[in-house]
């Protein structure tokens, strides 16, 4: 449990036989309602295919692991059920939550086409307002289709249709997959977010902006550094922790006959690391594909 470099300041061992009410809450339903638009989502945004419970069915602790399961059977007018765990409450209650550090996920994921096993964080507060101008931070997400790959990303911007994001992929080594147990990690100081799996870096951002410049209720891509947040906003504000296996979307395609039912995730832990001696001025904002951007 030590890193170097790094102290252990929270975890979940998943050593029990149930699943830590003080440290998870759970995403439930089929979508959201987005105030900001005055309209519901359906499909989380995404134009998935799930319906998410807390049900023993969907998440359950069993042989010191945390399972998540996505089951093809029928709710609420959806064809599959999932589990979304998060280290906030629904009322808004944070159960944990963090600005900086090391975060460090060990799990087994999923394979099969439209299964869409992730790892992730969102901001506490949304001090900087609505997704994603409070920023995404995606340690791990995976298509199950394609089990040698996962990603790494960031999703930052104004509001849709300016938003945008960068990511990193990550190929397992020949004879390797993510349907094997996999440490999965991000590094995250002031100005700037490395991804690794299993200690190997694989991607490091530096680069990345937030605006809150609309036009008529839309986002607008910024032309000058006068319409952007202060560096190294967004990513200057504790997010929380997200576990989930979402079915079919945007992102990866639907399911199809060849695809497996329950489709279960496995996370050995979640560890959360402060850095020793602390974390410094933020570093400069690195190049990136905007005008207002030098190299």
């Amino acid at each position: 449990m030590t890193v170097a470099g790094w102290t252990l300041v929270w975890s979940d061992e998943f050593d029990g036989d149930t699943i830590d009410r003080s440290k998870w809450d759970f995403d439930l339903g089929d979508g959201f309602f987005n105030y900001d638009a005055n309209q519901w989502i359906g499909g989380w945004g995404n134009n998935e295919l799930q319906y998410y419970t807390k049900e023993p069915t969907n998440a359950f602790v069993a042989d010191g692991a945390l399972n998540v399961r996505a089951v093809k059977e029928s709710l609420h007018g959806r064809g599959y059920t999932s589990a979304r765990l998060r280290s906030k409450k629904r009322d808004g209650t944070p159960l944990f939550a963090q600005r900086y550090g090391r975060f460090e996920f060990r799990a087994k994921l999923p394979t099969g086409k439209g299964v869409w096993p992730a790892l992730w964080m969102l901001p506490q507060d949304e001090k900087y307002g609505a997704w994603p101008t409070s920023g995404e931070i995606d340690v791990m997400e995976a298509r199950g289709q394609e089990p040698t790959k996962v990603l790494g990303t960031l999703h930052y911007g104004s509001k849709w249709p300016a938003n945008t994001h960068a990511s990193s992929d990550f190929t397992f080594p020949a004879g390797q997959s993510f349907a094997d147990w996999h440490v999965y990690s991000v590094e995250w100081e002031p100005g700037e977010i490395r991804f690794a799996v299993d200690g190997k870096t694989y991607g490091t951002q530096s680069f990345w902006w937030t605006s809150v410049k609309t036009a008529g209720n839309k986002g607008v891509a910024p032309a000058a550094e006068s319409d952007l947040l202060p560096w190294p906003a967004p990513f200057d504000q504790p997010f929380y922790v997200v576990m989930n296996v979402a079915v079919g979307g945007q992102f990866l395609g639907n399911p199809d006959r060849t695809t497996v039912f329950p489709a279960t995730m496995q996370v050995d832990y979640v560890r959360a690391y402060e850095k020793v001696g602390g974390y410094g001025p933020a570093k400069p904002r690195g190049a990136g594909r905007f005008p207002f951007t030098k190299p």
